[in-house]
């Protein structure tokens, strides 16, 4: 996989905590795992080689634990390759996706003293001291066993290297190795890839005197501490680990939680944080510990604002106007406390550009904080899968306005329209009513809703026969709304306010004798538009739907 590969794995080993709590099931893991990883020790490469930052801080830990996934779902759990063990396992984790759960968690743990902490983005390390002195470092690796740093921490200035003659003579920490940042704003400079940077130093085999100083510690457990943490916290400042007892604070409700997680998102901090931890004061005895998430401490992250998702379908939606939009169905992913499970491509033009195919691996991030936006594909997955798509050109403003083959899509959009707001303003009637009237065969023709009867409409599940005869009568007095009212409600081209300002009621057939040249008279209306327009008009489907809005009594001509 190359050199920036190989490093990258190794990074995996000693710096993803929790992995199989982050991982999707088996079957949604296509990615190319070399593919995965070679680009990112492309982004590895142009980040510690050049400076330049290629991806978001999201993109790239999603592509870091989507790779670690996909050795997980082949190899089983990763292990580091030198095998020291922890004198007491590392448990990691359970992320928690939203307030609810948070508050659920809470509920739980009510009757138990809690106590919220930013949560440190660096790499976990567990640290022994024997005789007041630091003997040994262990990176995380899986838990049980992890790479012997100790050379690397002995190189720390900002780790405390020896402890005051009042503390134990044997003492184990777990902790945090963290980059030093000066005031750092999370909300506004992200993680800016200081876990990355943490770990790539720590990797070095000689850490030069400026590289040790960038370098602290957040020493968040300790096994064999006294049972409450306020006690622990008070003992490990006393013995020069500060930090941890400023940045822990007693909760009781999610509330409380919630605005201690946006105050540190907000506030400077001396580190990059990606979320808050919550944990009971009494935990059991170290011995106890399992190389997994336990009950008694949970974190809830901050928002992501970028992400790498897969591509599990591309489907082509048909709207109203025959405009066909492809949208991606996702892997669930969480971005900014959401779980996001589908992203609109924008255009067939745009979708061609990208190629975009199951397997594939997408940037997605908010737009406006609310709505899904794809940034571009990152990853194609090989080989290529093949792709059934609609012929656009069967689709435009005139097409579907009867049920046949290939038009269920756009026939719907153009129902839901016609009821809607922008036409008749139908009460009570949405898509899934005209939905239910499809399925139940009752309507093949754009208006074959006016001829509906009482009882066809109380068959329909969950009608029954006082809103069934409120539907048909709203149906039949739509026969009584303005022309102007139907030719929106029939999808009429967009049409300037001036066509409407004169004091007569203009009519259909005084709109549809006007040519494309007339047209372009008013102001907005080009060549384009008045064709359209000109289309409309002389459309036989258009001219049939008239006569059964405006002449009932006579039978319509097949459109």
């Amino acid at each position: 996989m190359g050199k920036f590969a190989g490093v990258l794995v190794i990074l995996l080993l000693v710096a993803t905590p929790s992995l199989a709590m982050a991982c999707p099931e088996p079957t949604a893991l296509k990615a190319d795992d070399n593919a995965l990883a070679e680009r990112i020790a492309q982004w590895d490469e142009a980040y510690y080689q050049h400076g330049q930052r290629l991806v978001s801080d999201g993109v790239y830990d999603s592509a870091r634990r989507q790779l670690a996934c996909l050795h997980q779902s082949r190899a089983g759990t990763l292990r580091p390759n030198d095998g020291v063990t922890h004198p007491f396992v590392h448990t990691g984790l359970e992320k928690l996706p939203d307030r609810a759960a948070m508050a659920h968690w809470i509920d739980a743990h009510r009757e138990r003293s809690l106590w919220v902490q930013p949560k440190v983005d660096g790499v976990a390390v567990t640290l022994i001291y024997r005789d007041h002195r630091l003997v040994q470092a262990i990176s995380r690796g899986d838990g049980v066993t992890g790479h012997d740093w100790t050379s690397q921490v002995q190189a720390l200035s900002h780790v405390v290297q020896h402890l005051p003659d009042d503390a134990p003579a044997q003492l184990v920490l777990q902790g945090e190795l963290y980059l030093r940042l000066s005031h750092h704003l999370q909300a506004e400079q992200g993680s800016v890839r200081a876990r990355s940077i943490a770990a790539g130093l720590l990797q070095r085999t000689h850490l030069s005197t400026r590289a040790g100083e960038r370098i602290g510690f957040f020493a968040w457990g300790w096994p064999e501490g006294p049972a409450e943490l306020p006690r622990r916290n008070a003992l490990l400042k006393q013995w020069g680990f500060t930090g941890v007892a400023a940045l822990s604070q007693p909760v009781a409700s999610v509330k409380e939680v919630a605005r201690w997680r946006q105050h540190w998102f907000h506030t400077p901090l001396p580190f990059a944080s990606d979320g808050i931890v919550v944990r009971q004061s009494r935990r059991p005895e170290g011995q106890l510990w399992q190389p997994e998430p336990p009950g008694w401490v949970v974190a809830w992250k901050y928002p992501a604002s970028e992400v790498l998702a897969t591509v599990k379908r591309v489907e082509f939606h048909i709207g109203r106007t025959g405009r066909m939009t492809p949208v991606l169905a996702l892997a669930p992913v969480q971005l900014d406390d959401r779980q996001v499970t589908a992203v609109s491509v924008g255009s067939m033009a745009r979708w061609r550009r990208l190629d975009i195919r199951p397997g594939d691996q997408v940037r997605i991030a908010l737009a406006g904080l609310t709505i899904p936006r794809l940034e571009g594909r990152e990853i194609a997955v090989q080989p290529r899968p093949t792709l059934q798509v609609p012929d656009e050109r069967k689709y435009d403003r005139l097409s579907c306005l009867n049920l046949i083959p290939g038009c269920r899509q756009q026939f719907l959009a153009r129902l839901t329209w016609l009821g809607g707001p922008h036409g008749l303003d139908l009460h009570g009637i949405g898509e899934g009513s005209w939905q239910a009237m499809v399925d139940a065969g009752l309507i093949h023709g754009l208006l074959d809703w006016l001829t509906l009867e009482p009882e066809q409409l109380a068959a329909l599940p969950g009608v029954g026969e006082a809103r069934a005869r409120q539907w048909q009568q709203q149906f039949q007095q739509t026969l009584r709304q303005s022309d102007r009212r139907w030719l929106k409600a029939l999808g009429i081209p967009s049409l300037p306010k001036e066509v409407w300002s004169s004091e007569a009621p203009v009519t259909f057939d005084q709109l549809a004798a006007r040519s494309a040249r007339q047209w372009q008279q008013f102001p907005g209306i080009g060549a384009v538009h008045a064709g359209q327009l000109v289309r409309f008009f002389t459309s036989v489907h258009i001219r049939s739907l008239w006569q059964q809005i405006r002449h009932p009594e006579r039978q319509p001509n097949e459109a």
